[in-house]
Order: structure tokens, then C-alpha cells, then sequence
């Protein structure tokens, strides 16, 4: 019979962010490598010995990918070779790579068909982490504000006079608590602003996020249409915190030139040798992105100037490269900005 896990409230525990993409994790301090962590990935902590501190990953894995195990003290091993991924929530935000065989305990609450909720304690070097700040209670008071992350309360509802009182709370209908900031993405751009109790739809949650819907109406002369097949309007924060539903998607970006580059092995995602761009956006956004170059596009590279401002259609190659977390895209097409 499989121990089942009960995980303490996360409000009593301090928690840590991880600030090094690929960073380890150890089965003691100072031993073993156990599997590699994600950037931003949020862990439990727990003891400190030196320069490292214990910590706990939490996450949800699929359930073919991982079965039974004999080891003593754990419920579950992963099957699946070479490794499988831990995520934050179900399809959502990427914890760690963990290698086949780690070893894993369910948690008691969370799991499904498809996915498995489990946990695991170990270490990590201080170096790759910063700690988070405690959230105050549902109590405390909090001000108002239009840069704060939303806080949502859950079951909220705009009163009905013809609802009884014994009417059932539906958990994924919320309300904003408070003025707050809509954003795109997890740690991504600002899309607006939300007036206090909008009524919002619960799609899922990753980690300290929850992703909602919201229902309203804009003039039609403020819209436009996107090209067929093209994406427009997607972040590369949207890339990098699910990258697995974007690859293989066609997208239109503004990005800065920076420079013409060629691939070595320090990027695997790109061929050796490949000729691409080193560009960043999509603007507004800073972050990096690398653009691959088909040699029959090549010829208009000549012509871009630093800083230039240029629009490129592009298929996703993947959201997040392993060592960097930036975005590569395979161009088809590319137009300089006035």
C-alpha cells in the first residue's frame, strides 16, 4: 500500500525560488546529483547545513511515467527514459527534469488519471536559490494597489437576489480582491488592469499564479484580424512557461536586432554551425531571442544595422532553450521596421 504524503500548509514554511536554470538537486548535502531544477521553480524549505539548504519539490508527473518501488520510505519511481518532467500544476509550469528511477512519495491530494501529485525531499546549493517573501494573511489589510499580483478569493460572486443561500460555491468562479494587474504571463508583461471584484474563471493554476478568464466587450474598430496560422499578441514569458503547446506554432514578433551569429555547441537547440539572430523581445519585452536563419533568407541579414527594429514571422523550435531559457524560432519571413 502506497504511504500517502500530507503536505503542511505552504504559509508555515519558508519557501525558495530558484534563480539558476539547471541547477541541482542533491539526495544529502554534499552528495549525490539527484535531478536538475528549472529557473523559477518554487521549493519548500527546510534545514540549512553550510552553503546548502534542504528543500522539497513538489509537483504534479504523469501517471504512465512513473510505477512502483521496492526502495523503502518512497511510493513511486520514474519509468520513463531518459527522464520525465515535474511540473507545478497539471500541464503546467516546468519544476525539474527528473532522471529515470528518482524516487518520489504521492501526495494525498491532487492526483488524477492522468497525473500523479508527489514530492520529494533533498538540497541545494544557497547559490541557486533566493528566498520568498511570506504573503500576509486573509486578515491582515492590505492597500490598494495596480502593481500588486492578484489575490484571488475563491467562491466570490456578484449577488444575485434570486440565488438561495443553499446554492453550491462553484471553485472556479473568482472575483479580483482588489484592484490589480493582469498580466500575460507568469513574471511576463502587464495586459491591463482589473477593477476590484471582476468576475473571473478559474482555468488553472501554476505554482504562486492562478490563469483566469474574463468575459467582456471592446469596439470592433479596435480590433484587428491575425494573419491564418499566425499567432499574434503571444509573449515570450507565454513561451518559456509552456513550451511544449507553442512548438511548432507560427508567430509574428517585433523584435531589436542585435546581432548575426552562428551556432555552436553551447546552444544544442540551434544546428552547429546554423546561422542565426541574436535579438531581443518581442518588444516591449527584453529578454533574448534567437531567430535561425534558412540560408536562402540570408541575404537581407547584410543590410540590418544593431538596435533595428524588424518584424519576423517564425515557427517555434522551442519555447525555452535547457541552459538559457530563451526562445528559438525557425524565420520564414522578415521585414525591418522604419
Amino acid at each position: 500500500m502506497l504511504g500517502l504524503v500530507t503536505p503542511l500548509p505552504l504559509a508555515a514554511q519558508a519557501r525558495y525560488r530558484v534563480t539558476t536554470d539547471g541547477a541541482w538537486f542533491y539526495q544529502e548535502a554534499g552528495g549525490k546529483r539527484l535531478a536538475r531544477l528549472a529557473r523559477g521553480a518554487v521549493l519548500i524549505g527546510g534545514d540549512t547545513q553550510g552553503d546548502v539548504q534542504g528543500a522539497t519539490v513538489e509537483g504534479w508527473i504523469f501517471a504512465t511515467s512513473v510505477g512502483p518501488t521496492p526502495r523503502a520510505g518512497y511510493d513511486l519511481a520514474v519509468t520513463r527514459a531518459p527522464e520525465e518532467n515535474l511540473r507545478s500544476a497539471p500541464a503546467g509550469a516546468l519544476i525539474a527534469k527528473l532522471p529515470q528511477g528518482f524516487v518520489l512519495n504521492r501526495v494525498a491530494e491532487g492526483s488524477s488519471d492522468r497525473w500523479v501529485h508527489v514530492t520529494r525531499a533533498g538540497w541545494v546549493e544557497k547559490a541557486d536559490l533566493e528566498p520568498i517573501a511570506q504573503v500576509a494573511g486573509a486578515r491582515s489589510a492590505v492597500p490598494d494597489s495596480d502593481t500588486t499580483e492578484a489575490r484571488l478569493t475563491v467562491g466570490r460572486r456578484v449577488p444575485d437576489s434570486t440565488a438561495s443561500s443553499s446554492d453550491p460555491v462553484d471553485p472556479s468562479r473568482v472575483a479580483s480582491a482588489r484592484r490589480t494587474v493582469l498580466y500575460r504571463a507568469p513574471e511576463g508583461q502587464p495586459t491591463g488592469t482589473l477593477a476590484p471584484s471582476a468576475p473571473l474563471r478559474v482555468l488553472g493554476r501554476s505554482g504562486e499564479w492562478t490563469r483566469v478568464e474574463l468575459e467582456g466587450w471592446v469596439k470592433s474598430a479596435d480590433l484587428e484580424i491575425a494573419p491564418p496560422g499566425v499567432l499574434v499578441g503571444i509573449t515570450a514569458a507565454e513561451l518559456r512557461t509552456d513550451p511544449q503547446r507553442y512548438a511548432g506554432q507560427v508567430l509574428r514578433w517585433t523584435l531589436q536586432y542585435i546581432a548575426t551569429q552562428k551556432a555552436d555547441e553551447l546552444r544544442p537547440e540551434i544546428p552547429n554551425g546554423a546561422t542565426y539572430l541574436l535579438a531581443r523581445g518581442p518588444l516591449p519585452e527584453r529578454g533574448f531571442v534567437y531567430v535561425v536563419v534558412p540560408e536562402a533568407k540570408r541575404a537581407p541579414l547584410e543590410s540590418l544595422t544593431p538596435l533595428a527594429a524588424i518584424q519576423v514571422t517564425a515557427r517555434v523550435r522551442t519555447g525555452r532553450t535547457r541552459f538559457l531559457g530563451n526562445p528559438v524560432l525557425d524565420m520564414i519571413s522578415l521585414e525591418t521596421l522604419p
